[in-house]
């Protein structure tokens, strides 16, 4: 393996920062994980300790791979390119050094769905306009910030000095980013002056060289970084990061992001507009004639992360990462399941309602914790179901990506919700792996988006189970009547 050609992928996810170190091949010699926390209310918060997430969590994960490849490789390792990916939108106000003075507000949170003008009653763009109700409230807080940035920008100004995003997050940032960069009108109207938005640069292009820290973080050894001028690429956002290593989709594949929010994506040829979903250009289809409709929900990780603790069932950060976690099904009935309606905190695709919470029906005295978290799997699995006949394809096969490929029983009961075979990627980290192909692209190590063979693999086909199949139906009927 050749030590120069490796490039890494930072993802700052919901609850955790990943990073993995990919060499040309799209084999990963090191990888890790570095926890944070995520503030979610029941008064609509959505919002992580900026400081600790967007900027502490990067470091110290991009640290921890460097750690290994140095093991690996030998102290005179330098990677080519680091790229970060992350959620977007988000915002936080920042000083002049670029230290957060705020929470970083994720989409979601209430500040950008409550605030005035921040969305059209009845919208269901796949460009949410949280970005401008998250400014909008940044700057009645903090009116003497010197910057408002997402988590992207911040991120690369700790990692460079940069404040900087690529053109594909900034799509998340309508109104205020349009075609023509930031919106100088809308920003006006907000008494904002465009200095204090954070620069866009192309996909795929470098921003700055490793190192060129801009925030110095107590107790973390960036001074080690000096010694190594690894270009920085200005960045991507995770759920196309994802879909880059998905493989490439036919008409009929549907591509699934099992995260702490859950993607949805059906691949149809031609353009299709569906209510309460979203349509969006298959960026890797060379033809340009297909799309993917589908959109994003809350029955992911968050939910089924909270059932987990309700129920009082190993966390999911300890499941091995070679997969094999909770496996439940094997001693239960099934025609004797419960019904979750998996909205403890509103729901995005198809109803748009972030006042909707959760409910359990069906529950009795024969049920116990594994019933109710098999519920809960079942349920991430009628929701990808309802996407897919709202959508209108023909289904022949679902591709899983994310975190939660490595818990078995989570595959299965999607499996046996929706009839169809999930083929599981190789990677979990698949938002990191495809930042890092990004930062390839960024260094000039690859010249276009095509993949070489090896970055997107399949490591296995879950098919569903006929014992289980028909009894899932049964219970698809009653979460539709519970979710109407």
């Amino acid at each position: 393996m050749d030590s120069a050609a490796i490039t890494i992928g930072v993802d700052i996810g919901t609850t955790a920062v990943k990073a993995v170190a990919a060499s040309a091949d799209g084999q990963v010699p090191a990888r890790s994980r570095v926890g944070h926390e995520l503030h979610a209310t029941g008064a609509g918060a959505f919002e992580h300790v900026a400081r600790q997430a967007w900027i502490e969590g990067p470091l110290h994960a991009l640290e921890e791979v460097m750690m290994q490849l140095r093991h690996a490789f030998g102290e005179a390792v330098v990677p080519a390119a680091v790229c970060v990916a992350a959620i977007a939108p988000s915002m936080c106000a920042v000083d002049g050094s670029g230290r957060p003075l705020s929470p970083g507000l994720l989409y979601g949170d209430y500040r950008g769905w409550r605030s005035a003008g921040s969305r059209r009653s009845g919208s269901v763009s796949p460009i949410p306009e949280d970005a401008y109700g998250f400014l909008a409230s940044l700057v009645a807080e903090y009116p003497d910030a010197a910057g408002y940035w997402p988590a992207q920008a911040v991120a690369n100004h700790a990692l460079c000095g940069a404040a900087a995003m690529d053109s594909f997050s900034a799509l998340a940032f309508s109104p205020l980013h349009g075609e023509a960069g930031w919106d100088a009108g809308v920003l006006a109207g907000l008494g904002v002056p465009e200095s204090k938005l954070p620069i866009v640069a192309p996909a795929g292009s470098a921003v700055g060289e490793l190192g060129k820290v801009g925030v110095n973080v107590p107790g973390r050894d960036t001074g080690r970084l000096d010694a190594h001028p690894t270009v920085v690429a200005s960045g991507i956002v995770d759920a196309l990061a994802e879909q880059m290593v998905a493989g490439k989709l036919d008409d009929g594949d549907v591509l699934i992001v099992l995260g702490s929010t859950l993607l949805v994506w059906a691949r149809l040829s031609g353009w299709r507009e569906v209510s309460g979903l979203w349509t969006v250009p298959d960026l890797f289809d060379l033809s340009g004639g297909g799309c993917l409709v589908g959109g994003a929900s809350n029955a992911g990780g968050i939910f089924v992360d909270w059932v987990r603790r309700l129920v009082g069932m190993m966390p999911a950060d300890s499941v091995p990462a070679g997969g094999g976690g909770h496996m439940i099904g094997t001693s239960l009935d099934s025609a004797s399941i419960p019904v979750w309606a998996p909205y403890p905190r509103g729901e995005r695709t198809p109803l748009h309602d972030p006042e909707r919470r959760a409910a359990l029906g069906g529950l009795g005295l024969e049920h116990g914790p594994d019933a109710v978290m098999r519920a809960a799997y079942e349920a991430s699995g009628f929701v990808v179901r309802h996407h897919i006949e709202l959508a209108g394809c023909e289904p022949r096969r679902i591709v899983a990506t994310g975190g939660g490929i490595q818990v078995d029983g989570w595959l299965q009961a999607i499996a046996d919700c929706t009839g169809l075979p999930v083929d599981v990627a190789s990677i979990p980290e698949g938002a990191a792996l495809g930042a890092a192909f990004i930062a390839r692209i960024a260094c000039g190590l690859e010249r276009s988006g095509a993949l070489p063979a090896g970055w997107q693999q399949v490591s296995r086909r879950v098919e569903p189970d006929s014992r289980w199949v028909v009894h899932c139906s049964e219970r698809y009927r009653r979460f539709l009547e519970m979710s109407a």
